[in-house]
């Protein structure tokens, strides 16, 4: 190469070089003077337990609750084709929740005209409300009525002790303006209600039971005292006599039955 041609060479190359130094500006001024601190990446945000899983029969109690609250249908069928009381039959209806519908009647009152109209779960504003239906169209002689546990464990809602009193009350006597005879029941023992646990039910079962008993003796009906033959040192229901400590087993209906048959007796000589 001559060095003409080397001359214009290099005089291209420094025109080139100088028109690109404002890009290089550019672009230096657009980068930051250090590099950003490093960060550890936030940690995820801490995930929400996952509900308690719900038993079958909650579900399926909610749902009932929902679409005919008393359950009236429950029975409806049956009593519908019950006959009419034959001439002389005693017929007795036992009103009440799990643990009267857990109740075999025929067993514990062989050969006896006794009906089951307990459902469980229910409290006792859903038995006001189903008590025509499943016990007075019946035209029984005596009704037998077990409730107010899950009055206390709040099975449909917070309960005031007034509240189940007053429910007590109107069946009892919607029963008497029907000539039928009242047989009121103590509540059951309970320490504590596997389903809803730490209410405390005892004092409350002990208190309810006192009234129940000054009401019967009030109004002249026929009180049963299921609980202090059941009852434990914690007035509870023992483990000999319940497996979850509310509902009896067949030793624990072994110790009822007789209180309630002496109870039907009496109601049935008033």
């Amino acid at each position: 190469m001559n060095r003409f041609a080397l001359r214009t060479a290099l005089f291209a190359a420094s025109v080139f070089f100088m028109a690109g130094l404002p890009g290089l500006a550019q672009i230096s001024a657009q980068k930051p003077a250090t590099l950003p601190e490093t960060k550890a990446p936030a940690p995820a945000a801490q995930a929400k337990p996952a509900p308690a899983p719900v038993s079958d029969w909650k579900k399926a109690h909610e749902e009932q609750l929902k679409v005919d609250w008393p359950w009236l249908a429950k029975f409806k069928e049956a009593d519908l084709a019950l006959p009419r009381p034959a001439a002389g039959e005693n017929r007795v209806v036992f009103m009440g929740d799990s643990i009267t519908e857990g109740w075999h009647l025929d067993a514990s009152f062989p050969g006896k005209p006794y009906i089951n109209r307990g459902i469980s779960g229910q409290t006792s504003p859903q038995m006001v409300l189903r008590f025509r239906q499943d016990v007075i169209t019946l035209q029984p002689k005596v009704v037998v009525i077990l409730a107010g546990t899950n009055d206390i464990a709040g099975n449909t809602g917070p309960m005031t002790p007034e509240q189940t009193e007053d429910n007590l009350a109107s069946m009892a006597d919607l029963a008497a303006a029907n000539h039928i005879r009242v047989v009121l029941c103590s509540v059951t023992p309970a320490f504590d209600f596997p389903w809803q646990p730490g209410l405390t039910p005892a004092p409350k079962v002990l208190a309810l039971n006192a009234w129940i008993k000054a009401y019967a003796a009030q109004k002249g009906y026929v009180y049963v005292d299921f609980h202090s033959a059941l009852k434990d040192e914690r007035n509870g229901l023992p483990h000999a006599l319940s497996s979850d400590g509310v509902h009896p087993l067949p030793s624990g209906y072994a110790i009822m039955a007789p209180l309630a048959e002496a109870g039907i007796a009496k109601a049935l000589a008033q």
